[in-house]
């Protein structure tokens, strides 16, 4: 049995279900490795979120601010997974704003849990730049500013 080529005319599955029609969008941060940027973020969304939810429902006078704190970060996440998973130049600099606030928030909680460690009875998820995380918080958002400077709208993607 051999294999013969296709011939120029419509294939059957292009002939039952119609020709194949291409996607072309007019930024990459959401595809190939940008892809696995979005689902980091949605993951760390939902923890965050879960996470603040919980400590807040369960113990909010014991540690206020840390608490606070997690459910800021899980906005910030949840505003950056949907921004990255958006195309346009708005959505862009929507995304690289909240990645901006996150690499901040990461540096400036991480420092204070640090120097004021009194201010942090319990963790947040950025206290100790996300040691409780394995430092992911304090790569994620290094990464994902690289990412958005490489796809960022306008620029042929590599």
């Amino acid at each position: 049995m051999t294999h013969e080529p296709p011939q120029n005319g419509p294939t059957r599955l292009q002939q039952r279900f119609g020709p194949r029609t291409a996607t072309v969008r007019g930024d990459h941060k959401s595809s190939g490795f940008g892809r696995l940027v979005v689902v980091v973020y949605a993951v760390f969304s939902l923890s965050a979120g879960v996470r603040s939810i919980y400590q807040i429902s369960t113990g909010f006078g014991a540690a206020p601010l840390p608490y606070l704190l997690s459910a800021f970060a899980a906005t910030v996440y949840g505003v950056a997974t949907v921004a990255l998973a958006r195309p346009g130049p708005r959505w862009h600099r929507l995304a690289t704003a909240a990645v901006a606030v996150e690499l901040l928030g990461v540096l400036g909680v991480g420092l204070l849990s640090v120097l004021a460690p009194e201010l942090f009875p319990e963790a947040s998820v950025w206290s100790h730049f996300g040691r409780d995380y394995g430092y992911v918080p304090l790569v994620l958002p290094v990464v994902g500013l690289a990412w958005l400077r490489r796809s960022r709208p306008g620029r042929a993607p590599a």
